[in-house]
């Protein structure tokens, strides 16, 4: 466009014959006494905007301009010269940049030809507006991270029978000030999933920012709410690890995460549809075309800003990022349990102990790959090592003082006991042990066998325990039963008359060696 412009009148006059009377170009040039290229040019920019005939009253003349020549610059009065607006909205992205300040720097560097600041704010508020819709959201540098799912999924196929195994999810993350982005590819969108993205977008940056804006999505918000949304417990503990604030989007209100709307619409523009004759077997495979793609995302120039989104991030986000924690953040499942009569909650087929008080009491549970965690309102009861097998784990100081008692004897114990009361004993008390499922169903058996001697002594008990095995009789009633009604002591005088009979007495019923000659 010439830089000699027409006034807003003829302007509107130029529109008004051509689209309200028909009439042609060299008849409006001669009505306004404007050249016919002039002309040719102003109506060929306004059908190629977006604007409508007959134009609103409120319809501005630097409005319209930049509406029909975006690149030209704003018009300037008196001589008066414009600083460049989108350096200046970039540079207000920084924390402690005010635009007092940098009409003071735009002043020392124009002394006799700058603005006053009423009108510097007017007409930077002008070009603003000329701007995109998104471009009015107002950003700090390094405050927000808009995150999302793209709606598009890239299919993941077995390489022997052609079919497909997974649909792989596209996680995009968004920097609110650069719009510095990230994607990654995950085979769900499931809790460990979704916080394993964060973690990898995280370190992609090279810190924290101070705010996450995701989605409504189940596994970052289990309770979506205009005003007091509840967190899903494992989001809610990744934000505790990194200490970054978690703000979710409003239900039905896209324009609270415009930024990862945006980016999704260029992840999918610039990354997905080029990937869309490729065939993945693998999620590694898919991950690495993603990042190259994604390399050239953020060097691409912007349209209408200057720089690039990697350019814009190394200044205005990457400074103002806090830096990452030492540790590293371990994933944790979350639930809830209620403790059983026993003193034990369950967790995927094994049980583990929280101190006997908190019987039919709820529990939270928090469980990582290697350690179990039990809170009781807010304060741990609780540590166990992970086990993967079913079964139980017990501390004793969890235990009722009786059942302590009882948790301290063993087979090993019952045994040396069993020994110093008889060989007959040791034997039947290795049977009773030996015989059960499990030793500790026995230990009561075994207890009241051996608290036998107390009424019958060691002697007989173990006497009691001979004639058990030959009858294979091996209960404790049967035990019990022999020592009561004394057959112990018979079998004892039946063997001791066995063994005093002398044998080359003379006896009627004896015959001697010389019966045998």
């Amino acid at each position: 466009m010439s830089d000699t412009r027409i006034s807003m009148r003829k302007l509107r006059e130029i529109l008004r014959m051509r689209f309200d009377h028909q009439l042609s170009i060299r008849k409006i040039s001669r009505s306004v006494r404007v050249s016919v290229g002039t002309v040719s040019n102003y109506i060929q920019a306004f059908q190629n905007s977006t604007l409508e005939w007959p134009l609103p009253d409120n319809c501005s003349e630097t409005v319209l301009i930049q509406t029909l020549f975006p690149e030209a610059p704003l018009p300037s009065r008196k001589g008066l010269i414009d600083p460049e607006w989108g350096e200046l909205h970039q540079s207000l992205k920084r924390k402690g940049v005010t635009k007092q300040l940098l009409w003071e720097e735009y002043c020392q560097a124009h002394t006799l030809n700058a603005y006053s600041y009423a009108q510097f704010c007017h007409r930077y508020n002008q070009w603003r507006g000329c701007q995109k819709r998104s471009m009015r959201q107002h950003h700090k540098a390094g405050e927000k991270l808009f995150v999302d799912y793209a709606g598009p999924t890239v299919p993941i196929v077995n390489p022997d029978t052609g079919e497909i195994t997974h649909k792989a999810q596209i996680f995009v993350a968004v920097m609110g000030a650069s719009n510095y982005t990230y994607a990654e590819a995950t085979l769900s969108q499931k809790s460990e999933d979704w916080l394993g993205s964060h973690v990898r977008a995280f370190e992609f940056l090279g810190g924290l920012p101070e705010v996450i804006v995701p989605d409504n999505l189940k596994s970052g918000v289990t309770q979506a709410c205009r005003y007091e949304p509840d967190l899903n417990p494992a989001y809610q503990h990744l934000a505790n690890h990194y200490q970054v604030a978690v703000i979710p989007a409003r239900p039905y209100k896209p324009k609270d995460k415009a930024k990862a709307e945006a980016g999704v619409q260029l992840v999918e523009r610039w990354i997905l549809a080029k990937l869309r004759h490729d065939t993945f077997f693998t999620l590694a495979e898919l991950n690495s075309q993603i990042r190259e793609l994604l390399t050239e995302l953020n060097l691409k120039p912007f349209q209408q800003l200057p720089g690039s989104r990697r350019s814009t991030f190394e200044q205005l986000d990457e400074p103002a990022l806090r830096p990452l924690p030492k540790q590293a953040f371990v994933f944790a499942e979350f639930g809830k349990a209620r403790v059983n009569i026993d003193y034990h909650i369950g967790w995927k087929g094994h049980y583990y102990s929280v101190p006997h008080q908190l019987v039919k009491q709820d529990v939270d549970v928090q469980v990582t790959e290697h350690c179990v965690t039990l809170y009781c309102k807010g304060k741990t009861v609780a540590t166990h090592a992970r086990k993967f097998r079913t079964g139980f784990t017990t501390l004793g100081v969890h235990m009722p003082e009786r059942h302590r008692k009882h948790q301290e004897w063993s087979p090993e114990r019952l045994l040396e006991w069993a020994k110093d009361l008889g060989p007959d004993v040791h034997w039947v008390t290795q049977y009773l042990l030996t015989s059960r499922e499990h030793p500790e169903q026995a230990y009561r058996s075994c207890l009241g066998l051996l608290n036998l001697k107390r009424d019958f002594g060691a002697e007989r008990l173990n006497n009691a325990c001979a004639h058990a095995r030959q009858i294979k009789g091996y209960r404790l009633k049967n035990i019990r039963a022999i020592l009561t009604s004394g057959k112990d002591l018979q079998v004892t005088e039946a063997e001791a008359e066995q063994t005093t009979l002398p044998l080359h007495e003379h006896h009627e019923n004896v015959r001697g060696a010389t019966s045998y000659q």
